[in-house]
């Protein structure tokens, strides 16, 4: 059924060629990139291990520069083993290869994790004179920012030891994870997790209640070892939170944010006390579709008016980059050499993990993007949202590697304004009155996917984490509690969750792989909505203001980077404001009826 679908939408031919990184794991550039990288890491340690208390800022420019090159090969060889099992996790070869770059990057980065440690341990009166000098002047951030985690570093052979281990502790279960949904097979159909969760959003109610079963059936067949990872990386975030003294289970995530825990609790008590409006519009969509009772299965379902059709990929291309040429030729034309280059992946195929993302590679690379396309239009914003991190990391590219890796609440906040971009260019091409507003109805139920369930599912990882901590390990059945609790606090009485539903918290892998992460899609898409009425007021001045931000990828704090938009994200009031706007698009459809 996926050759069909990929046929029919003219996705079989999207793969992404892996030859710029490596020409298959066979390619013997490999072991001499992997020998040269051990080989540059002892030398590094040789000189410096020991000696960092009394280095000259030429000195540390030259270890910084050397650390930052060696980084670069690293990315390199894990960029493409990652990349290459993601599309085939079934196929053994591809997950040894996997592992064992990850074993050999274990090993190299032990010879150099004495840098960070004795970096961080530098009084001030050390360390500011040195990044005082202009010779610094690139790395000033990523070396200021680094000291930022000196309080929750262990000592040397107990970081060594740590990462000794990593290969076999949390990227191994995440892999498996991996592994275990990637091969899953779902319904009498047999098909794909991508295929059946696509099958939510169809507007027959028969097809959509189907889907939900098999999607559940599925999960239940593998809850055993879904829970057993589950428990095990809940209980590896709470003994690595103790080792380092990190005071709550989020606090990491934020440091890595670079915002503060008080910013993250104001941003989540803002969007939790609007849960109103979520639940005031399921019950008006309850309406529209004429139903007594709107059931999970029910909440993706297509509104009256909606257009329907399929989009093909080249209509997709097309929708994509004219929008975001129409905002900016800039980035119009790097969304182009995505689709000219191949650096997307786009079909549906057996043994490719679900989902979407872009990974970053390395800035003397380029990036690489993975969807499954199944031709609805969500898929195509999601394409517009891969894209806008894809064109966000060419950009910061030119950073350099140290400095072009983006906080998350930033990285998302590039996806979701390319996803608006989009939206307003698809709103302009519509006519007929009750289509926009069905589309911009269809918009609210997006703006709530990434706001309103995205702090949902915070708060479930605050209770799972509060629990495993608490209770000890966790049944199926409690996770499911703890799931259908924060998820109903969402919906009110407006949506009902089948006892099916207590099960979906088991294949949302960002649980897993980046625990505490989801804050930042909220994060981002109320930013966003600040950031695009700026665009409406004055776009000549945005538009340039906007890419700046881009470019500087990492090389300052989301909060410096923001100052120019006049954006201060430690307020209440920043925050409510959002909220107010979509609030005020629910305000226009009720008035009207709906569509």
């Amino acid at each position: 059924m996926s050759t069909e679908l990929n046929t029919s939408l003219g996705t079989t031919e999207v793969l992404w060629h892996l030859d710029d990184l490596y020409l298959g794991i066979d390619d013997p550039r490999i072991e001499e990139d992997l020998t040269r990288c051990q080989s540059a890491a002892a030398q590094i340690n040789i000189e410096f291990n020991g000696n960092i208390a009394t280095v000259t800022a030429a000195a540390l420019l030259d270890l910084v520069s050397r650390m930052e090159l060696l980084a670069v090969d690293r990315a390199r060889l894990s960029t493409f083993a990652f990349l290459n099992f993601t599309t085939q996790t079934h196929n053994p070869e591809a997950g040894a290869f996997l592992q064992k770059i990850r074993e050999k990057n274990s090993a190299i980065a032990k010879e150099t994790v004495f840098f960070e440690l004795e970096w961080s341990a530098l009084s001030a009166e050390v360390v500011t004179p040195l990044l005082a000098d202009s010779k610094l002047d690139n790395y000033r951030h990523y070396l200021t920012s680094l000291r930022r985690y000196a309080p929750h570093l262990l000592s040397h052979p107990e970081e060594s030891l740590l990462i000794e281990i990593a290969p076999v502790g949390r990227g191994s279960w995440t892999l498996l994870f991996e592994k275990v949904l990637g091969q899953m097979k779902f319904g009498r159909l047999q098909r794909s997790e991508e295929e059946v969760l696509s099958d939510l959003y169809h507007a027959d109610r028969d097809i959509r209640q189907e889907a939900a079963h098999d999607l559940t059936q599925g999960l239940n067949s593998q809850l055993h070892i879904l829970t057993h990872i589950t428990n095990t990386l809940l209980a590896d975030k709470m003994i690595d939170d103790r080792l380092r003294h990190y005071p709550g289970w989020l606090s990491a995530m934020n440091l890595y944010n670079e915002v503060d825990d008080d910013t993250v609790s104001v941003l989540v008590e803002a969007v939790t006390s609007r849960y109103d409006i979520p639940a005031r519009y399921y019950q008006l969509k309850k309406q529209l579709l004429g139903l007594d009772q709107l059931c999970d299965y029910d909440r993706y379902a297509p509104l009256p008016k909606l257009p329907d059709q399929l989009v093909n990929w080249s209509e997709c291309r097309r929708m994509v980059s004219t929008a975001f040429t129409g905002f900016s030729k800039e980035m119009g034309e790097i969304a182009e050499l995505f689709f000219d280059k191949r650096w997307i992946h786009a079909p549906l195929v057996e043994g490719k993990r679900g989902g979407a993302f872009a990974h970053p590679c390395t800035p003397n690379v380029h990036p690489y993007i993975m969807v499954n396309y199944t031709g609805n239009i969500r898929d195509v914003s999601t394409v517009a949202h891969e894209l806008g991190h894809g064109i966000h990391q060419h950009l910061a590219a030119k950073q350099g590697y140290l400095n072009s890796d983006t906080p998350l609440v930033l990285a998302e906040t590039a996806s979701v304004f390319a996803e608006l971009i989009l939206f307003s260019h698809q709103l302009e091409e519509l006519s007929d009155p009750a289509q926009r507003t069905a589309f911009i109805a269809q918009k609210l139920e997006s703006i709530f996917a990434t706001v309103f369930r995205q702090i949902a599912m915070n708060r479930f990882e605050e209770l799972s984490h509060t629990a495993r901590r608490q209770e000890g390990e966790l049944s199926a059945e409690r996770l499911g509690v703890l799931w259908r609790q924060t998820q109903q606090e969402m919906f009110g009485d407006s949506v009902t969750l089948t006892d099916d539903y207590g099960l979906w918290w088991s294949y949302i892998p960002h649980f897993l792989n980046s625990p505490g992460y989801v804050y930042s899609y909220a994060f981002g898409e109320l930013l966003v909505l600040a950031l695009y009425a700026k665009y409406r007021e004055n776009p000549t001045a945005f538009v340039p203001k906007y890419l700046t931000l881009l470019k500087a990828g990492g090389s300052q704090s989301p909060q410096n980077l923001l100052l120019p938009f006049g954006i201060d994200l430690t307020e209440r009031s920043f925050w409510d404001g959002g909220l107010k706007v979509i609030d005020e698009m629910l305000r226009s459809i009720e008035i009207e009826g709906g569509p």
